[in-house]
C-alpha cells in the first residue's frame, strides 16, 4: 500500500483553527483504526484522538471539546478539526493506523498504542 500521508499543518494564532487530514491507501480503509498523535520538542509523543471504522472515537483530555476527529471512508481520509488552538498544541502531528475489522473501540494511551503504520507528520505551530 501507499504511505499514510498527513496534510493541513501550518502556522496559526492562538484561538485559531486548522484542519488536518490523513489519507491512506485504499484497501479496506473502513476496516482500519486511525489515531492522531503529536510530539513537541523535548517531550514524549502523546495521543490526541482516535477513530474506528464505525466512527467510535476517543480524545485526549487536553483536546476534548476543541478537537473533532472524523472519517470519510470513501476518500480513505480521516480529518482532525482543531479549534481554539493554544500554544501548547504546537507539535508535529502524526496519523497512524492498524488493521482491525469491526473494531468498536480505539486507544491512544501510551503515546503509541497498537498502531503499526505511521505517517511522517505535519507541523502545527500556534503562535502570536
Amino acid at each position: 500500500q501507499l504511505p499514510l500521508v498527513e496534510s493541513g499543518g501550518g502556522l496559526v494564532q492562538p484561538g485559531g483553527s486548522l484542519r488536518l487530514s490523513c489519507t491512506a491507501s485504499g484497501f479496506n480503509f473502513d476496516d482500519t483504526v486511525i489515531g492522531w498523535f503529536r510530539q513537541a520538542p523535548g517531550k514524549e509523543r502523546e495521543g490526541v484522538a482516535c477513530i474506528t471504522g464505525y466512527s467510535n472515537r476517543r480524545y485526549a483530555d487536553s483536546t476534548k471539546g476543541r478537537f473533532t476527529i472524523s472519517r470519510v471512508n470513501a476518500e480513505n481520509t480521516v480529518y482532525l478539526q482543531m479549534n481554539n488552538l493554544k500554544s501548547e498544541d504546537t507539535a508535529v502531528y502524526y496519523c497512524a493506523e492498524y488493521y482491525r475489522p469491526e473494531a468498536r473501540e480505539c486507544t491512544i494511551d501510551g503515546g503509541k498504542g497498537p498502531y503499526l503504520f505511521w505517517g511522517r507528520g505535519t507541523q502545527v505551530s500556534v503562535s502570536s
